[in-house]
Order: C-alpha cells, then structure tokens, then sequence
C-alpha cells in the first residue's frame, strides 16, 4: 500500500468553474497506483470543488446562474462583509457544494464517469490563486 500526496495552485480570473481533471489525471497516472482511493481538497473557504458534466458548456453556464440566485451579492442580506459584497456569498456556496472530493482509482485511472470532470468552483469576484492538495492511498 501506497500512501501519497501532492499540491498544486490554480489561477482563477473570477467567479466560475475551472476544470481540473487533466492536472489531477496527469498525477494519478504519474503515481502508477493501480488501485485506490483518491482525495481532492480545495484549501479554502470562498471557493469549492463540483464534479460535474465536461461535455456541454451549457451546465456550467446554467449552475453559475443558479448559485448567483440561491447567494446572491445583496449587503443587505448578510452580517458578515468586512471582504467585500461577494464574500458571504461566497462561503455560502462553498457550504452548498463542499471542498472535497473522494473519487476510486481503478486499473490506473480515475473512475469518473464518460461525461464528468472534476472542477474548481471560483466564489469569488477577483482573480484568486487557489490551492488543492491530493491524497492518494493505493496499490501498485
């Protein structure tokens, strides 16, 4: 059984979803681990982690809609906003959609389904530099 972990910081130009799959695929398939378990974690509290469907970019554009009506950016609804009228928002979204994600490794490869990737779900406004760490435990 191996035991590995690894990080790596992805820019965003503002709110959105930014698909990760290719550099999180690239390190699984780097690692050889046949079999195991993988975990995503995004180190942070504004921004989040969807697995979501890559093939049409009508979901990503239909989801981004969805979150700006269930958080909008309204002062006058939230308490907190010492950073800024999308900070509430922000965490509120990231509470709905959660920071982690455990996807099985099978002969190699992430056992993600035909039309699902893996994304970075940007809360907030401004561009951010994100980090995600991955723990990968499996067998070779």
């Amino acid at each position: 059984m191996v035991n590995l972990t690894n990080r790596f910081e992805t820019s965003t130009r503002g709110k959105g979803l930014y698909e990760i799959t290719g550099q999180i695929a690239a390190w699984v398939a780097a690692s050889e681990v046949r079999s195991g378990l993988l975990t995503v974690f995004v180190q942070h509290t504004s921004a989040s982690l969807l697995i979501q469907e890559n093939a049409d970019p009508d979901v990503v554009a239909d989801l981004k809609r969805v979150f700006d009506r269930l958080a909008p950016e309204d002062a006058s609804l939230y308490r907190h906003s010492i950073e800024g009228p999308d900070d509430m928002p922000a965490h509120i979204r990231s509470a709905l959609t959660g920071v982690q994600a455990s996807i099985p490794i099978l002969d190699g490869r992430m056992a993600l389904g035909a039309w699902q990737g893996i994304y970075l779900f940007e809360h907030r406004s401004g561009p951010h530099r994100r980090n995600i760490a991955l723990h990968l435990m499996g067998e070779r």
